[in-house]
């Protein structure tokens, strides 16, 4: 190759490895800046748990999610869901979401009661779960919808489901229905396990994404130096020391 070609040749791989360490490093800083902002939310999370549990009517107005809260009111029994395919201790069984007329009022709100395992030599068998007739008070924290887990286009409704839309639910219950739902807290009760996961925003998700674009970033910068410049200095035949 002439010395024009082979200049040019170094020229195109040195701005090519310039773009390459730029961008990758720019995406490593991206995914910083996104696991500090996973870390604040996750402070404001912390800091809602700890706050003294709110009154029932809060939830009417809003109230944050992660929250404590105290709920009275009267159990919809009739209208218990089961989630399948969900775990708790690794082990698969249902969520039992039940909903509660809330006292002194209209409004609905679904509680996540527990977990229960499933009969697996029945799938279609409904695991008893203790349900108190008559005023009941639950304590809990405000939390989202659990999560949705894939499923077919018009999977069926009933008591066992995959998922849980709340405004499919709410035109089923025929009653005003709270856009949130309670997570059940407390000691295992009524046949239900509660040993619910930490609320995690997944901020070391970040962190490793970023170790990884700064480690392919020095990995680029490595390979320009060893093959343009330490190499051919080094090993290339003829060439005086």
């Amino acid at each position: 190759m002439s010395r024009t070609g082979a200049g040019w040749r170094f020229w195109l791989i040195t701005l090519a490895t310039a773009v390459g360490i730029a961008t990758t490093a720019s995406l490593g800083a991206w995914q910083l800046s996104r696991a500090a902002g996973k870390e604040a939310l996750q402070a404001q999370i912390d800091a809602q748990r700890r706050l003294p549990p709110l009154e029932a009517d809060a939830l009417q107005k809003g109230a944050p999610l992660h929250r404590a809260v105290v709920v009275r009111g009267h159990w919809l029994a009739d209208h218990t869901v089961f989630l399948d395919n969900r775990q708790m201790n690794g082990k698969p069984g249902f969520f039992v979401l039940t909903p509660l007329q809330i006292e002194g009022s209209a409004a609905v709100v679904v509680v996540q009661r527990g977990w229960i395992p499933r009969n697996f030599g029945d799938r279609t068998a409904l695991p008893r779960v203790q349900t108190p007739a008559g005023l009941v008070t639950v304590q809990g924290r405000i939390a989202p919808p659990p999560g949705r887990l894939y499923d077919f286009a018009g999977a069926p409704g009933g008591p066992i489901r995959q998922n849980l839309d709340l405004a499919q639910y709410g035109a089923e219950l025929s009653r005003p229905l709270l856009d949130l739902t309670v997570v059940q807290t407390g000691d295992p009760s009524e046949g239900l396990l509660r040993q619910w996961g930490e609320p995690a925003t997944g901020v070391d998700k970040h962190y490793g994404y970023a170790f990884q674009w700064f480690g392919l970033a020095a990995l680029i910068a490595i390979l320009y130096v060893w093959f343009q410049i330490v190499r051919p200095f080094f090993f290339t035949p003829g060439r005086p020391r």
